[in-house]
């Protein structure tokens, strides 16, 4: 590691001058202008000198050294991504990297697009370190909870409204919506017929809403939106299941299907339960929680 700081203080450093220089109204956050000016100050004669797209054919983002006779770094997203909030999270990703890893990885880091979209272990420790800099970073929780409580009903467009302010992916606002809210919520990727990997809120994890995919991929129920594809319906709005369908009571399904990815993204919103019941403890970890025990 380049310093003691892990992920969550970088970011909450960078916020504080952020918040200081430009107010707390600062975003969306101008990661390239920030990675060039804050690096030159903490680290001159090492900092970033270089951020832009460029080719990278099968990788998201990289991570730089500068050539042979020059000092400093270069952080590159892949110029056929077409979607911005996916570019700027890339940005922040390898920002990240920069602050975390460099001395560890002195030739640089390249970044596969599932490095940057999944938040667990799978891919690597250090990945996930980088995921968590940059969601951090770029969607504050403070500011965060002022768009939505912890306690409120959410849908899509709620979820998007986070996205389009804070300039990331409705995966990446999601995924940051379920670190803190306390609704019982669970996202779903999948491809083809198949959950490839999934993240529940603390309270629907707690109740057992939980798809271990550690194993592989699980089919996806005959009876849901994300199977049907069914163009009568507006995902974003949702259908309300029955129970049996998603699990064994009544689920609001919303799903949309991502081009940028190629994924199929589903949120399930469970109603809550006064008191959950205890589970007993499960014998393989899910591969989030083995991370979040190593940070």
């Amino acid at each position: 590691m380049t310093t003691a700081f892990g992920p969550t203080r970088w970011a909450i450093e960078i916020t504080k001058v952020l918040n200081l220089v430009l107010g707390p109204e600062h975003f969306p956050i101008d990661v390239v202008g920030i990675a060039r000016d804050y690096t030159a100050q903490r680290f001159p004669g090492d900092a970033i000198t270089l951020a832009e797209g460029a080719s990278l054919p099968g990788f998201d983002g990289a991570l730089y050294r500068a050539p042979a006779g020059k000092k400093g770094w270069g952080i590159v997203y892949n110029n056929a991504l077409a979607s911005q909030g996916r570019i700027n999270f890339t940005l922040a990703h390898e920002f990240g990297h920069y602050l975390l890893h460099r001395t560890d990885h002195p030739n640089g880091i390249r970044c596969g697009e599932q490095d940057v979209v999944r938040w667990d272990s799978a891919y690597g420790q250090i990945e996930h370190q980088a995921n968590l800099f940059a969601a951090t970073l770029l969607m504050p929780l403070d500011d965060f909870r002022r768009q939505i409580d912890a306690r409120s009903r959410v849908d899509l467009d709620m979820i998007s409204h986070c996205a389009d302010r804070y300039r990331v992916s409705l995966i990446a606002a999601i995924l940051r919506w379920l670190t803190y809210t306390e609704r019982r919520a669970v996202l779903v990727v999948s491809r083809d017929g198949f959950i490839l990997w999934s993240r529940a809120s603390e309270p629907a994890a707690k109740t057992g809403a939980v798809f271990r995919t550690s194993g592989g991929p699980i089919e996806i129920p005959a009876g849901s939106l994300a199977v049907s594809q069914d163009q009568l319906i507006d995902g974003r709005t949702g259908i309300l299941h029955g129970p049996g369908v998603w699990f064994d009571e009544e689920v609001r399904e919303m799903t949309i299907f991502s081009e940028q990815y190629d994924f199929t993204i589903t949120m399930l919103l469970l109603e809550d339960r006064d008191r959950y019941f205890q589970l007993e403890p499960d014998p393989e970890e899910d591969t989030y929680d083995r991370f979040m025990s190593q940070r």
